[in-house]
């Protein structure tokens, strides 16, 4: 029963990961355009599924094999994190900018995939399957998987270590980061969906309040990803002699 405990405690613990500062900022600059709840949805699945495949892979070569993580090479782990927030936010505000600059000439903003009736009735009434999937798009797909690839990186060696202080058994710390990140999964879900609650019922009373929203998020992914740049460059010490890295 002590275990089974252990093993929920990873769950909820895992969904908890999932409203880090950085995770909610990244996946916000995914979906603030997404009226969809229901794929806003799929879109944090897609970002826990890349986050728990590195937990797994960098943490399992943590529990069962011994590596050790060098402060340099964790620091550029987390560093990683800040730049891509940096991107993700421009990314943003490059389509709020080409957004304006469309309306000040007169031209229609392009209709998101959410103008398309066929999408907004599997909205309504269609399953969640495959086909979700293929209208969003390879690029759809493949960003929010990226994003929790490369903020698994950043947490991994955390997660391991917070492991093995509980768990000496392989086969269990194994179980408990699979759950873990389960729980990532569960929890990132909950946050789009949640995101998404806004824009899809305000969509027919505010039409363009995705642009704003884009905006935000963008300008707020951008500032908060150079604050982490500052402070893992120069106050952790990636860009100096003596690095300091204590995972988190």
């Amino acid at each position: 029963m002590s275990l089974l405990a252990v093993l929920a405690f990873g769950f909820f613990l895992g969904m908890r990961h999932a409203t880090d500062a950085d995770h909610v900022v990244a996946i916000s600059t995914i979906v603030s355009r997404e009226r969809s709840i229901r794929l806003a949805g799929v879109m944090g699945a897609l970002w826990g599924l890349g986050h728990t495949l590195t937990i797994l892979l960098v943490g399992g070569a943590i529990l069962l094999l011994g590596v050790v993580i060098p402060a340099r090479v964790g620091l550029t782990m987390e560093f990683s994190v800040a730049v891509m927030l940096v991107v993700l936010g421009g990314l943003n505000l490059a389509g709020f900018l080409g957004d304006a600059r469309r309306i000040a000439r007169g031209g229609a903003r392009p209709h998101g995939h959410d103008d398309d009736p066929e999408r907004t009735h599997d909205h309504d009434h269609g399953a969640l399957s495959s086909a979700l999937l293929r209208r969003l798009g390879a690029f759809q797909v493949a960003r929010p998987l990226v994003v929790g690839v490369v903020h698994g990186l950043a947490g991994s060696a955390a997660v391991a270590l917070l492991v093995l202080t509980t768990i000496r058994e392989p086969a269990f710390a194994m179980a408990y980061l699979a759950i873990f990140g389960v729980g990532t999964i569960a929890g990132m879900m909950l946050i789009t969906s949640a995101i998404a609650v806004p824009l899809a019922y305000s969509a027919k009373r505010f039409a363009s309040l995705d642009r704003p929203m884009a905006l935000v998020s963008g300008a707020l992914s951008v500032a908060f990803g150079l604050f982490l740049i500052y402070q893992i460059g120069f106050v952790d010490g990636l860009f100096t002699a003596t690095p300091r890295w204590s995972p988190h």
